[in-house]
């Protein structure tokens, strides 16, 4: 009975800390010519963000791109730009009924698990979703599009915010190119 509990516990714990990623590219664009890349800075600047975290998801993108064998241009195959939402979650759980033996408060005629009732419980959390574009530089066209949406961590350490960046940017950037095709 107590592995069940522990295995349910850290089943919600992992899914919580996930990332839900999606995409989505033009099935014209041929993704085998690009090799290079650059920050579209003007649609970058419209990011609704703070101008640390900016520069955090620009530097995890950089580090990706470059690990799969893209290099950054003065003259771009690709442009990157970047767009975030967020949203605050309220989850409301119920917290009345617990477990011990004895003398029912609510129900006083009956013994077995006695109930308490502590009154819910809310919790806020802010979800957010960071968007990676990629534009075609010649023909200034979105060619892909990448997603990802989890729980933002609203921590004052850096080193974790930091971390939860690079994981976001990881793992919408699995999904880039599609079909697997690799740069030159």
């Amino acid at each position: 009975m107590k592995t069940t509990f522990l295995l349910a516990g850290f089943a919600l714990l992992a899914s919580c800390s996930s990332v839900r990623v999606a995409s989505d590219y033009d099935r014209d664009a041929d993704f085998s010519r690009y090799a290079t890349y650059a920050f579209y800075k003007t649609g970058i600047d419209k990011a609704q963000i703070s101008d640390l975290d900016k520069k955090r998801i620009l530097r995890a993108i950089d580090n990706e791109m470059s690990s799969r064998g893209f290099v950054k241009s003065q003259n771009p195959d690709l442009l990157i730009s970047i767009f975030t939402t967020e949203k605050d979650r309220v989850d409301v759980y119920n917290n009345n009924f617990g477990w011990g033996w004895g003398w029912g408060w609510y129900n006083p005629w009956v013994w077995g698990p006695g109930g308490w009732n502590y009154g819910p419980t809310v919790t806020t959390r802010t979800e957010g979703t960071l968007y990676i574009d990629l534009i075609d530089a010649e023909a200034k066209e979105l060619v892909w599009q990448g997603k990802g949406t989890g729980i933002l961590g609203n921590t004052s350490n850096i080193e974790k915010k930091e971390a939860r960046i690079r994981a976001f940017v990881s793992r919408i950037l699995e999904r880039y190119p599609p079909g697997g095709v690799a740069a030159n």
